[in-house]
């Protein structure tokens, strides 16, 4: 079997990939937080199950930008912009609605991606997948900030090394060869100090709210004697994604480490089964509501003809700015606007530029923005709870205040933006009080 690194550009970056094998199922393997494509081939425990996956799949492997073969600083890229290293591997491998197969934490990414784009993705197969790394309410149970503090310490201290104080050796097993190897892999997928910046944006990542907007079909796989990986991560992907199908394999460590020709059996089994998805009508985005602050009083001060100009000169600079921060403005709201993103960073830098344009024509705006399951309608407006709390969220706002929700700050972890608590708000029309949080960065553009 050959080998070739290949790059697809992505936002100002090369993300190196390979694609292997001439099956009829497109298999997208998301890596974790560090990765190096080359060395996948010369660990014998990831060359095993590689090589096993690409004798019924075409495997398209890849390094998340900034590690191994790819550019870009490690740990710096958030999620967004993860999202479209992923795009840009699939179309640049010529791939045609694939199926994400994730390890560990990287199960953030394809969860993520298969809910932002139901039309793209065909399958999940999420092994040992984690949501979320640390405890949290209805989360109590993963570890605590100081008890994965600790475990990244050890983890960096022993960066590189083969011995049993690296906490990574459980994934190459007792063999001295394959330990050396992994290793070696670690050394050249990413450096101690990028490792750990990598690791800290894991630590900050949550997916948990947008479980339930995952839409194609599901594998969540894990041995059910594994101690390294708590089993509570794997049942509540399995719990909350709708018709997830959970599979415990007989044996302890990760399932593609110990006898990775079971699990390969499973997923193939599973995918050779999958059809796919109906054209979808929902999907993942962030809402972005805005509104001239004080539009009455502006509007009796001008007059109908000047106010109607002014109109027209704001609803320019809202499409100009939806339209480079790659939006859709669903519909005009009279002084505001309705836009819709597939990610939530570009959204904020959006409202940001948006607040700054205006303020050019001497008004004031507010914004409000959510990230949740949309339903698109027929005559291209969209509905849903996630636009209702958008709006809500959007009504909290202060003059030339951008506010988001929790779900908002949760999925832009990485992002240049510095948000700043607004607690818990009491929405109108909404049953639980939803996390606030104000934007405080300088204007975008």
């Amino acid at each position: 079997m050959e080998f070739e690194t290949r790059y697809a550009a992505s936002s100002g970056a090369n993300i190196a990939y390979h694609a292997v094998g001439d099956g009829d199922v497109d298999l997208v393997m998301v890596p974790t937080f560090i990765s190096n494509v080359e060395m996948t081939w010369e660990v014998p425990t990831l060359a095993r199950f590689a090589r096993t996956l690409a004798r019924f799949t075409r495997l398209i492997l890849f390094d998340r930008r900034g590690c191994g073969a790819s550019d870009g600083p490690a740990g710096a890229a958030a999620l967004e912009q993860q999202l479209d290293d992923v795009q840009a591997v699939v179309e640049a491998s010529g791939s045609s609605h694939p199926a994400l197969l994730s390890l560990n934490e990287g199960a953030a990414l394809s969860l993520l991606f298969a809910a932002s784009h139901p039309e793209a993705v065909s399958a999940l197969v999420l092994m040992d997948p984690q949501a979320r790394l640390v405890a949290d309410t209805d989360y109590e149970w993963a570890p605590s900030p100081k008890a994965r503090a600790e475990s990244m310490r050890r983890i960096i201290a022993n960066w590189g090394q083969a011995s049993a104080e690296n906490p990574w050796m459980v994934f190459a097993g007792e063999d001295p060869e394959d330990r050396r190897m992994l290793a070696r892999y670690q050394r050249l997928a990413a450096g101690p100090g990028d490792a750990a910046a990598a690791l800290e944006l894991a630590g900050e990542t949550d997916v948990r709210e947008i479980l339930p907007s995952v839409q194609c079909p599901t594998l969540v796989l894990r041995r059910a004697e594994d101690e390294f990986i708590d089993a509570r991560h794997s049942y509540y992907v399995a719990e909350h994604v709708p018709g997830a199908k959970l599979i415990e394999l007989p044996g302890t460590g990760p399932p593609w480490v110990n006898g990775p020709e079971e699990a390969a059996a499973v997923i193939e089994e599973f995918l050779t089964g999958v059809h796919p998805p109906a054209p979808s009508e929902r999907v993942l985005a962030t809402v972005l509501f805005t509104d001239i602050v004080g539009s009455t009083e502006h509007a009796t001060r001008l007059g109908d003809a000047a106010w109607r100009t002014l109109l027209e000169s704001h609803d320019r600079v809202v499409r100009t700015e939806v339209r480079f921060h790659r939006g859709r403005v669903v519909k005009s709201l009279g002084d505001g606007a309705l836009a819709l993103f597939d990610g939530p960073s570009r959204a904020i830098g959006c409202a940001q530029a948006i607040r700054a344009g205006l303020a050019g024509l001497g008004l004031q705006s507010r914004a409000g923005l959510h990230a949740g399951e949309c339903e698109l309608l027929p005559d291209g407006d969209v509905g849903g709870i996630a636009v209702h709390i958008g709006a809500r969220i959007a009504g909290l706002a202060e003059p030339d205040e951008v506010l988001v929700s929790g779900t908002v700050r949760d999925l832009s972890v990485g992002s240049p933006f510095r948000l700043e608590s607004r607690g818990e708000q009491r929405l109108k029309g909404v049953q639980e009080p939803w996390r606030v949080f104000a934007v405080r960065t300088p204007e975008a553009r």
